[in-house]
């Protein structure tokens, strides 16, 4: 890879959403956001082992001490391969994915995001040119448009945050 293209666009955490119009929960610790887990009927995340989020919230349920007691009602649904359409249509209470697959849903509220000392920041967009790449000058022009500061507002509504060493 040249040195000299290397980006990355954003990082994105794990975000907790609920059907739209439901009432808010209070996630904004660890121990509320245990209390929120162990309040709901049903809750929906990506399959541990299979993504980064879904092995991070069985780690999370582990750490929380709540793993046995969320086994019946966790439903393990990729939020692209329909677990955003199960909080949707009210059949999942409380969904928890990465926020770039929940930004800009139809029929969801955002609540909040984990909270920070159980949160994954998940770094995406990582971009750089091979060494023998047939047209480097294009492909740097690209990475440069896709890091830029001044499309920032485009990654943020997409759910990504700045990468740490960004403006």
């Amino acid at each position: 890879m040249r040195a000299d293209s290397r980006a990355i666009f954003g990082t994105v955490g794990i975000s907790v959403v609920v059907k739209e119009g439901a009432p808010r929960l209070d996630i904004s610790s660890k121990e509320k956001f245990r209390d929120a887990m162990l309040a709901a009927l049903s809750v929906v995340h990506a399959t541990p082992g299979k993504t980064p989020s879904g092995t991070h919230m069985g780690k999370v349920m582990e750490q929380l001490g709540i793993a046995d007691a969320m086994a019946k009602k966790v439903i393990f649904k990729p939020a692209l391969d329909g677990g955003v359409q199960l909080v949707v249509a009210g059949e999942a209470e409380i969904g928890i994915y990465p926020a770039s697959e929940v930004a800009g849903v139809k029929g969801l509220t955002v609540v909040g995001p984990l909270p920070a000392d159980i949160n994954l920041e998940i770094v995406y967009g990582a971009a750089a040119i091979t060494t023998d790449s047939t047209a480097p000058n294009a492909a740097s022009a690209f990475v440069k448009f896709m890091a830029a500061s001044e499309n920032r507002s485009v990654w943020k509504e997409a759910g990504f945050e700045p990468p740490a060493n960004s403006a």
